[in-house]
């Protein structure tokens, strides 16, 4: 077996591990990020040009898992996690596309990382006979996925901790879904307070001693590679086809969705300009005109999965331009959408064109429509995040009809849904991680009588 692609800390500060360790572990000791020593090189003819997403997948990611046990596991592993198209699809405007990834089991881009991390987790050998809890942060859209891909997985626990209040209530639904092995904590914050929690809950030692812990966010190596794998497909579809690189715009709160077609592109595949589409939240958008940057707290949007105010991937993105500022001010562009400009781009599009967008698509597409109103011809794809159903409430009064709900979502909507309260605070997690023996809580979640319990959320 040739040696191992080794994986090491932004920070600098901690060993360096396999990718296996890597996807176990979720955060670095020194609490960096994991990134691969060095970003591997490859072609676009090594792709097959009849294979599927998972095909792609596969010899995409190969480099990155030689030489680890679970190099001989990873086709497999795409094939399992990556069963669902993810289409690029022809807008109205010329050369213009929109990359739909919202196919999987909870109509949102985040099911292809959860469920490949899930699939590698599975079969990760562990020392450990205890059961692994996996904390998740999600301003929206990643609990449910991770909670859809780990549900009543043996000798694995979730917590999910939202937000209150700051997410859609067909989200909110989908996070207290599930029960069995995994448990909603309904956070007394914003989307950073939940972020900060997990990370300091992951970097306690004790903690970590007394039970077992590892992560599901974007942090995560394995959500963040996975990623990579449609824009590598939708960018060799496009060559194939004209020759040429496609370009992106791609909607970003965490940075991980943007980073992994960044990271395409830095291997040597045809992909072209990254654009980024944020909310109000204007952290990014400010340091690529200029500013220093300047984590904040996150405000409350319309396109509520982007609300973060201390993006952690911003780690990962500064190494890889070499931590140098003025070379990633000038690959990058990012534009902030208000609610009003939101608003405005779904009621337009669904007027003029019948396309249909969820609140976070929709930044993007008005980066679209301001590049093509000043004369841009590009080949440009809009990446959509999410189906637009999850977001009844902002959508459909808009475009003066009911959005039909997918099937999988519908399902999740039609169960019980629980959450349990808890204060933005480290220490408030902490506590709850050492008193609450989630082994003891694996009947459905509606049967606690201190748990929220909610009715089906219904799809009028």
């Amino acid at each position: 077996m040739s040696e191992p692609l080794g994986y090491l800390s932004t920070r600098g500060q901690s060993p360096v591990v396999t990718i296996g360790g890597a996807i176990a572990a979720g955060l670095a000791p020194d609490g960096g990020l994991y990134v691969p020593g060095a970003l591997p090189r490859l072609d676009a003819i090594s792709f097959d040009p009849d294979g599927s997403l998972a095909d792609t997948a596969a010899t995409l990611l190969a480099p990155f898992f030689k030489g680890d046990p679970l190099a001989a596991e990873l086709p497999a592993v795409c094939r399992e996690a990556l069963d669902f198209e993810t289409p690029l699809r022809p807008l109205p405007q010329r050369d213009a596309f929109v990359l739909e990834l919202f196919h999987g089991p909870t109509a949102a881009f985040k099911d292809v990382g959860a469920r490949f991390l899930a699939a590698c987790l599975r079969r990760l050998p562990r020392q450990d006979a205890r059961p692994l809890t996996i904390l998740v942060a999600t301003s929206g859209d990643t609990g449910a996925a991770v909670g859809a891909a780990f549900h009543r997985q043996p000798n694995i626990e979730v917590v999910i901790l939202y937000p209150d209040g700051r997410v859609s209530p067909r989200q909110a639904h989908q996070l207290g879904s599930f029960g069995g092995n995994v448990r909603t904590l309904r956070v007394q914050g914003r989307f950073d307070d939940c972020q900060r929690m997990v990370k300091a809950a992951l970097n306690d030692a004790p903690l970590q001693a007394a039970r077992p812990l590892s992560s599901a966010n974007s942090i995560s190596l394995g959500r963040l590679l996975p990623q990579m794998s449609y824009y590598a497909h939708a960018a060799l579809q496009w060559w194939r086809g004209h020759g040429t690189p496609l370009n992106f715009i791609v909607p970003t709160g965490n940075l991980g969705n943007a980073l992994a077609a960044l990271w395409v592109r830095q291997i040597g595949l045809p992909v072209g300009e990254v654009r980024l589409a944020c909310n109000a939240n204007a952290t990014l958008p400010e340091f690529f005109q200029g500013s220093d940057y300047r984590p904040r707290d996150a405000i409350a949007t319309l396109a509520n999965a982007m609300d973060v105010g201390a993006p952690s991937n911003f780690e990962r993105l500064r190494w890889t331009f070499g931590n140098d500022d003025a070379e990633l001010r000038r690959t990058l562009r990012a534009a902030s959408v208000d609610d009003t400009t939101i608003r405005r781009t779904i009621a337009h599009h669904a007027t003029a064109y019948g396309e249909v967008f969820c609140p976070h698509t929709a930044t993007a597409v008005h980066v679209l429509d301001v590049l093509r109103d000043a004369g841009d011809a590009a080949p440009w794809a809009v990446v959509a995040t999410a189906h637009p159903a999850k977001f009844e409430g902002v959508v459909e009064p808009l475009i003066g009809r009911a959005m039909p709900v997918p099937s999988t979502l519908a399902a999740m909507l039609d169960r019980p849904a629980a959450a349990e309260p808890l204060a933005a605070q480290n220490e408030a997690l902490k506590g709850w991680l050492r008193d609450t023996p989630l082994e003891s809580h694996n009947g459905a979640a509606s049967a606690h009588g201190h748990l929220d319990v909610q009715t089906p959320a219904g799809r009028a």
